[in-house]
């Protein structure tokens, strides 16, 4: 049976960090072959490639993706891109973000306080957050490489 898997667009080598580089991961994409590959940025969607980097902020509001120049909140725009990708495509059998992304990051995003103080390393992305509300197995792909 062939799986449909939401993959964060870097991976597969689109030039959509926000540095505006990839990530491509070859062996990754080896171990998915035959799989139904469907690719997704929400940074690069709300906000284009390059652009100024974000990190996950526990605001009073809770968490909140501050963008690093402006300190303005990012969230809305990556939470509403989450929800119409996962209503768009419908069963999706397997999320992979891209460990320590503030989007995509599954359980190794970094979370800071508002002084930048590190809280934790295992936070999830606000995009991996809808997945997981969701009962989308998810994996950070560093995880997954890992594992297989």
């Amino acid at each position: 049976m062939v799986r449909k898997v939401a993959i964060s667009a870097c991976l597969l080598g689109e030039r959509c960090r926000y540095d505006g580089a990839d990530n491509y991961a070859p062996s990754l994409l080896n171990m998915l072959e035959g799989d139904e590959l469907i690719p997704f940025c929400p940074e690069d969607a709300a906000f284009g490639s390059p652009r100024p980097a974000m990190d996950l902020i526990e605001t009073q509001r809770g968490v909140e993706a501050l963008c690093n120049e402006s300190g303005e909140s990012r969230s809305e725009p990556i939470r509403r891109y989450a929800k119409a990708f996962f209503e768009q495509h419908g069963q999706i059998d397997l999320f992979i973000g891209k460990d320590r992304s503030p989007s995509c990051g599954v359980c190794s995003a970094r979370l800071y306080d508002k002084e930048k103080t590190l809280l934790s390393d295992t936070a999830a992305g606000l995009m991996a957050e809808e997945a997981i509300a969701r009962n989308i197995p998810a994996v950070d792909a560093e995880k997954f490489e890992g594992n297989q």
